[in-house]
């Protein structure tokens, strides 16, 4: 037994040896590969070779980031949501989530529970209909039975959730801009003539 693990040693370390043979470690030239480490990070990452997290002596973060409270969609869909708990509310995930909430009719004959839970996803910072994916999902509990189904709801109450999102997501841009407006002419002088 030993003899044969020696063997099976001995062969794995030819091959390695041998698959190492040039083939991993490549010839570079000087005249190839710039010299300044961001031009060669940039070329890197447009050849597909690498990725970079944002961290270096610039501090730079390869993307501009808006902050939450100037993102009017966002803003937006929290207000609409804020009837019930949140689960999940990422900004730079680009998600939020709710928490199971009660969607049962006071009547009820069946006796069962119907609870509901809303995602937002976020596509885009735009205010536009397909910035928003909004899923709703279902869960009908049997009180009897103590069984529970999870289901995707495909009506229209996901559209007017994302409706609601995107007209409240108007208005604060608009409101916004109107500020910005007349903070503009506030700092006008104006002219007679």
């Amino acid at each position: 037994m030993f003899k044969i693990s020696k063997i099976f040693f001995l062969v794995l370390i030819t091959l390695l040896a041998h698959s190492c043979n040039g083939n991993f470690f490549k010839r570079s030239d000087i005249k190839d590969n710039p010299v300044n480490v961001d031009e060669r990070v940039k070329r890197n990452i447009e050849e597909g070779r690498g990725i970079r997290f944002g961290f270096g002596k610039n501090g730079g973060t390869g993307g501009t980031f808006d902050f939450a409270s100037s993102n009017e969609l966002w803003r937006a869909s929290v207000d609409t949501l804020d009837f019930v708990p949140l689960i999940n509310a990422s900004y730079s995930g680009g998600i939020i989530i709710t928490d199971w909430f009660n969607g049962t009719n006071n009547n009820n004959q069946n006796n069962n529970t119907r609870d509901l839970k809303i995602t937002v996803k976020f596509l885009s910072n735009e205010i536009r209909a397909d910035s928003l994916d909004v899923i709703v999902h279902e869960k009908i509990c049997d009180n009897q039975q103590n069984n529970c189904s999870t289901s995707l709801i495909q009506n229209e109450l996901s559209n007017e959730i994302k409706i609601a999102i995107l007209k409240k997501a108007a208005f604060l841009e608009k409101n916004k801009i109107d500020k910005i407006v007349l903070e503009n002419k506030k700092k006008r002088p104006k002219i007679d003539n």
